[in-house]
This record gives C-alpha cells, sequence and structure tokens, in this order.
C-alpha cells in the first residue's frame, strides 16, 4: 500500500484494489483477505470458510470508532452513527432508533442538529457504502480518492492489514476432490458456497481423478456460471436472475495429491 502510494504520481496511476492471497509454507496454507474477495476449502463435500468480506457492514463498529476518536475526518458533512433511515429536519425532537461504535443493538435517542448530517455508512448490503463512495473497507490504494464535489478523504477509513486465516493440511488425509477455491466479489454476488461446492463436485466427478486439467475446468465452469448469459435485457443465470456484472476471477487449488486413483 505505501509503494502504491509512493508511485502514484510517478507511474500516473489512481484507483486501487482488494487482495486475496494464498501461502503455502510448511505443510500449513496461509489465506489473507484483503476486502470483499472470498475463500472457502472443500473438503469431502464439506465447506470450510477461509476468509470474510470486509464491507461498511461487516466493520460498521471499526469505521465508526475511527470517527468517533477522529471527528475532522468527517469534514463537518458526516455524522457517525447510524440510523434506521435518513432523518428528516421535521424530526428534530422526536425519538430515533440509533447505534453507535459500542452498540450490537439499537437505542433511542432524542434526534439533533448534528444527527442531520449524511450517515457515515449508507445503505445496506452490497448497496451499502462508506461516506455513499465505496463498498469495500479494506484493500490497496485509493489514496487519492475523495467524496464526490468535497476534499474530504476516504482513505482514512480504508485498512490495508488484512485478515489471516490457518488451514494445516497435515491434520486430514486429502483426496483430489478437496479443494481450495479462491474468488472475487463477481463470483460470490450471484453464487453462494453451497452452490459453489455442488460445482466443484459436479465438474470434478466428470474428469479422471489424475487428470490436471480438471481443476481448470472447475474454474471455467464458476466463470461461466456466474457470469450466465446475453439476452435482451442483459447478463441471465439459468434461473433468469441477473449474472455477475462484476470482474470474475476465480483459481481452484487442489488440496491433496493425484496419488494412485482408478
Amino acid at each position: 500500500d505505501d509503494q502504491i502510494e509512493r508511485e502514484r504520481v510517478s507511474q500516473h496511476l489512481s484507483g486501487g484494489c482488494c487482495a486475496l492471497a494464498a501461502v503455502y509454507l510448511m505443510g500449513k496454507f496461509y489465506v489473507a483477505n484483503a476486502g470483499d474477495s472470498r475463500a472457502i476449502i472443500i473438503r469431502n463435500g464439506e465447506i470450510i470458510p477461509m476468509s470474510r468480506e470486509f464491507t461498511p457492514e461487516t466493520e460498521r463498529q471499526r469505521l465508526q470508532f475511527l470517527a468517533f476518536l477522529r471527528p475532522e475526518l468527517l469534514g463537518k458533512e458526516f455524522t457517525h452513527l447510524e440510523f434506521p433511515r435518513r432523518i428528516q429536519p421535521k424530526e428534530l425532537g422526536k425519538k430515533m432508533l440509533y447505534r453507535d461504535q459500542n452498540m450490537n443493538g439499537w437505542a433511542y435517542k432524542k434526534v439533533e442538529e448534528d444527527d442531520l448530517k449524511f450517515p457515515l455508512i449508507y445503505g445496506e448490503g452490497k448497496k451499502a457504502r462508506v461516506m455513499a463512495t465505496i463498498g469495500v473497507t479494506r484493500g490497496l490504494g485509493d489514496h487519492d480518492l475523495k467524496v464526490f464535489s468535497s476534499n474530504i478523504h476516504i482513505k482514512p477509513f480504508l485498512s490495508c492489514f488484512p485478515e489471516v486465516r490457518v488451514y494445516d493440511l497435515t491434520e486430514y488425509e486429502h483426496c483430489p476432490d478437496d479443494v481450495l477455491v479462491l474468488g472475487t466479489d463477481g463470483l460470490w454476488d450471484v453464487t453462494n458456497d453451497k452452490e459453489v461446492a455442488g460445482v466443484v463436485m459436479e465438474v470434478l466427478t466428470s474428469y479422471e481423478p489424475n487428470d490436471p486439467c480438471r481443476y481448470t475446468m472447475v474454474a471455467q465452469e464458476l466463470v461461466l456460471r456466474s457470469r450466465g448469459v446475453l439476452k435482451e435485457r442483459g447478463w441471465r443465470l439459468a434461473n433468469d436472475k441477473l449474472g455477475s456484472g462484476d470482474d470474475i476471477s476465480v483459481f481452484v487449488i487442489p488440496l491433496g495429491g493425484p496419488g494412485n486413483y482408478t
């Protein structure tokens, strides 16, 4: 992240990206995630999560706590408090549900002038945004990202530090059908863990266990099924729901060696 900041002027680059990395070292997989990509292990049909997405919703309390400690980052335009909906001026003095950086649940407070400011986190699900600007809260770059038509920087709220999870391969005897799947949010936006596991098993069983291309074919099938087919109404999945409009990158990594299988 520091290198991107140093080179953004000399290389004339702007923007940023999420990062998901898997490192194999001395019998263990280390999976590091900064962003909204996802990794899962499929072992004997069981799904083992190896990451979690970092979004305005999952990191609400961290973002609110930073804004509470450094209110100057909000530029007098935002409030760190969260409300179920945008408060209207006519509701001044009335009671409204809210929550701050210390709360998991909700409580009531009397609406004050500061509560009319735009919320630090606005929207729900995939539409949730930090300062109405960005939908991920960890990643690399984005040093120059600002709130639209303002001089308020978003970068202080974006962390480049990944969460790391460790999987010990020596604790289990893995077969060629046990895999680690890494995918960007373009995959997971339209395909859940169970559906991905189903595609993995479906494609793997159609190839010989010693065929090395079987894992590439799984990755290809996951991309194709998540993108869908181009129709008059856009990209559509088999169930006619919208396909992924985002970039889709998928890696399928075998955990077990080929061995002698028939």
